[in-house]
């Protein structure tokens, strides 16, 4: 066991690079004895790290990370694992952030449960790929029955429907993806497909085809996709990459405060694309309108039933991206305030977020199994013509087996221990909610839904100010705007004082959806699922906020004075 001891070695053992040595680190030691020695001492590795004290970053900066990661020839000569193992000890581990830190509450990537590691362990050593059954065998079916969990958790099936269908190789309930981002450009890639669909011996679809053929045959003058200014940034990458661009990707304001679609301003977006097809001469082919279950900036819902309404009206494809949202499905308060999501062509859904898997894997389902086969392909080697491969429906080819991770937690938590984890984030939610809306020095900016709270630190005098301009908001514009460009650098400011303060973590955007619409505010935004974080946290939090917040705006009156006096008059604070 001495000899594994890592630490830092200021002398490397040099290793001769043989055939029967790079023939050893491919098979597993006779012994388990030596394979347990290291898994221990990784597991020490990882064990000291989350029990380390001191902040939530290392106090190293990006330039002193930079001269440690600056080699740029790849390595000659082998190395002893333990001496590699101690190098990602003293310069990777030791310098990653504690996301599962109880007060790390900025972003949604958060803590997971202990036994993901052993599981990550397990899907490592089998290493499967899920591409083809011929590399993954009892994997596929397990990727298959996993995706019927969540088919039934979206669309509620009949039983006899999922039992035909659980282990069905001829169709795809859904497709297990890298990530969200990959999820989005499935579901609308195979809205593509159902827009412009294979026409005979005319026209062989878009996917064979290409857009421009496929606008040229059905006479249309461009596609689109609509969303809302709050949707994810992966629906522009998807338009880029399926060649609409990011000009064909539509985004339409949300209500302010609420951050959801406006539906009114989306018919008003449609109808003002109709008139111009007019004008033209040629109609535009809307692909799909995407419903938001869980904005990533605020947390917020579409009213979903409503989109999918305004979908079948227009005949296009309607998909809800859940990807932050999708998991909440298994509390019955979160399921009613996504109705409609059970409507939707397609959804998907992130297990590296509210299903607490560790990052990261997304979820593309499709509510009609046929679809499915509007992706399909395939190839010579593998996934060929007759056989029962996953890849034949997916857009990506080697995929490693990261369902086994969602599917053992539903195993381990149950839907009952799920329901615990969500019922104590929705306390925390509330708890800070409360925090916010009490204390005077803070404003709340949205109306929190999935346990994301956005809200900004404002000086009494400031509120003060501005609750008496908003009452008369056009005629006092310029004011406005000035204050809450003054608010706006006092949120930065604070936002830098408290990531280098480092005992708690909180994120930054901007909104243009706020109140005080359609200026763009910089509110703080806190995320409450961390299932380690306790109440009163979540004060300690705020406190130490609001004294940083007080210390900054003394600061901004004193520079605002002294340059008064320098100027010869009295300058007001505001």
């Amino acid at each position: 066991m001495e000899s594994l001891k890592l630490g830092n070695h200021a002398h490397q053992k040099r290793i001769e690079a043989t055939s029967a040595y790079m023939k050893k680190l491919f098979i597993m030691p006779d012994s388990s004895d030596r394979f347990v020695e290291f898994g221990i001492h990784l597991l020490d590795m990882i064990h000291d790290f989350f029990k380390e004290k001191g902040g939530i970053h290392s106090s190293v900066s990006i330039e002193e990370l930079v001269e440690i990661f600056n080699k740029t020839d790849i390595p000659c000569s082998p190395m002893l694992i333990k001496d590699v193992l101690s190098e990602i000890k003293n310069n990777v581990i030791k310098h990653s952030v504690k996301v599962a830190n109880p007060y790390y509450i900025g972003h949604m990537t958060s803590a997971i449960p202990y036994f993901m590691i052993l599981l990550e362990m397990i899907a490592v050593s089998l290493n499967q790929n899920q591409v083809k059954i011929e590399s993954a065998k009892a994997s596929s079916l397990v990727e298959r029955e996993f995706l019927c969990w969540m088919h039934r958790l979206v669309y509620n099936n009949t039983d006899q429907f999922y039992a035909a269908n659980v282990q069905n190789p001829n169709i795809a309930l859904g497709n297990i993806t890298s990530d969200g981002t990959i999820s989005n450009l499935t579901a609308l890639t195979l809205a593509m497909a159902k827009a412009f669909p294979a026409d005979g011996k005319a026209f062989r679809g878009v996917r064979i085809e290409g857009l421009v053929r496929a606008l040229d045959y059905y006479g249309y003058r461009q596609a689109k996709v609509l969303v809302s200014k709050r949707g994810h940034y992966s629906i522009c990458k998807a338009g880029t990459i399926l060649g609409i661009g990011e000009k064909g990707v539509a985004h339409v304001p949300v209500h302010p405060c609420e951050h959801k679609i406006d539906i009114s301003r989306l018919y008003q977006i449609i109808e003002r694309t109709r008139r111009k097809d007019k004008l033209v001469g040629k109609p535009t082919k809307f692909v799909a309108i995407v419903g938001i279950a869980g904005t990533t900036e605020t947390g917020n819902i579409d009213d979903l039933d409503e989109l999918a309404r305004v979908s079948e009206e227009i005949g296009t494809h309607f998909h809800v991206d859940a990807a932050w949202g999708g998991g909440a499905l298994l509390m019955d308060a979160e399921r009613e305030m996504m109705k409609g999501i059970e409507k939707a062509d397609t959804v998907s859904l992130d297990a590296h977020k509210l299903l607490f898997a560790p990052n990261s894997m997304g979820i593309c389902l499709f509510k009609n199994d046929r679809d499915s086969k509007l992706l399909y392909h395939t190839s010579n080697y593998i996934i060929r013509k007759g056989s029962i491969d996953q890849g034949r429906f997916t857009i990506e080819g080697s995929r490693q087996f990261a369902s086994l991770k969602p599917w053992a937690s539903l195993k381990v938590l149950g839907k009952n221990g799920y329901r615990l984890i969500f019922a104590h984030a929705r306390k925390l939610q509330s708890t800070f909610v409360d925090l916010v809306e009490k204390d005077p020095l803070f404003e709340l900016l949205n109306r929190p839904q999935l346990y994301i709270i956005n809200y900004r630190f404002v000086p009494e005098e400031l509120k003060t100010e501005l609750d008496t301009l908003m009452q008369n908001p056009k005629q006092n514009a310029e004011k406005i705007t000035a204050l809450n460009r003054m608010i706006n650098t006092m949120n930065i400011e604070l936002h830098k004082t408290i990531r280098e303060h480092d005992t708690s973590f909180v994120s930054r955007t901007r909104l243009e959806s706020t109140c005080y619409a359609p200026r763009k505010i910089v509110v703080l935004r806190a995320i409450t699922v961390n299932p380690n974080t306790e109440p009163y946290m979540l004060r300690k939090v705020l406190n130490e906020h609001r004294s940083m917040g007080i210390r900054i705006w003394e600061e901004m009156k004193g520079t605002i004075d002294r340059c008064g006096q320098e100027c010869g008059h009295s300058v007001s604070a505001r």
